[in-house]
Order: C-alpha cells, then structure tokens, then sequence
C-alpha cells in the first residue's frame, strides 16, 4: 500500500516537473500561469529571469525528491517505506504553515486566475495528505 501511495506521488510530482521544465506559464499542475504577476514579469526582463530561475529551481528540486522516492520504493524496505510516508506527511503539511496563506492573500486580492485557485489547491494538497494518512493506516492495520 506504502509503494502504490509513493508511485502515485512520485507521477503527479513528475507531471508538475515536466509542466514547471516545459510549460511554466500554464495554469495546470504546478505550473505559474496561475498567478498574474507571471504575465507581469515578462514586461521587465531582470524579473522574468529571476521568475524563471525560481522556476527551474522548484522544478530541480522536485527531481531530487522523485529521485528519492523511486530509490526508496525499489530498495527501501517496508520500514523505510513507512518512515519515507511519514516524512511526505509531515513535509506536505508545511505548505498549510506558509504557502497556503500567502496562496489565499494572493487569491483574495485578485492576483490568482482562476479566482478561487487557492481553495482549488489547499483541497488537492490535503488529498494528498488524506491519502498517505490512509496509506499508513491501512499499513499498520496489517501488520
């Protein structure tokens, strides 16, 4: 159950990656198009290049998590795999301490299109979470 979790993860992740590497301007998956300032930045070049730079960034950095979690899932053993789980958990969470907020300040002040894209965003996140809580439990059930 932990490694279906993980390689339904680790596909969603590898589709935001190509979205962030290929198509960063769209509005779907990870991509930025979702925020307006993106279009904006194009119009001052020293900021799109920091834009596009913070882009790839997030996007390489994704690569190193999805790097790891196919280690894990093809070597780690069931304990790993738990621990791995856990942590995905813990991390994920994070996004509800920093990110959603700012998400939600964005969206209210009309900087987000679609309009409600944080909410949108916040339930998928928690999906997430849900599924790995479920993950976990179910692990631990049969044990």
């Amino acid at each position: 159950m932990l490694s279906i979790a993980i390689v339904v993860f680790v596909v969603l992740e590898s589709l935001n990656i190509a979205m962030l590497y290929f198509q960063p301007g769209s509005r779907l998956g990870n991509g930025v198009g979702v925020f307006n300032a993106f279009e904006a930045s194009k119009a001052e070049p020293s900021v799109h290049a920091l834009v596009r730079y913070l882009i790839n960034w997030v996007a390489g950095t994704k690569l190193i998590f999805v790097g790891l979690l196919i280690v894990i899932v093809v070597t780690g053993s069931a304990e790993t795999k738990l621990a791995a789980v856990l942590v995905l958990i813990a991390s994920i969470l994070s996004f509800f301490w920093r990110l959603f907020p700012a998400l939600r300040r964005l969206d209210r002040d009309g900087q987000l299109t679609p309009k409600g894209y944080s909410k949108t965003l916040g339930l998928m996140i928690g999906c997430f979470v849900a599924g790995f809580a479920a993950a976990v439990i179910a692990t631990l059930s049969a044990r």
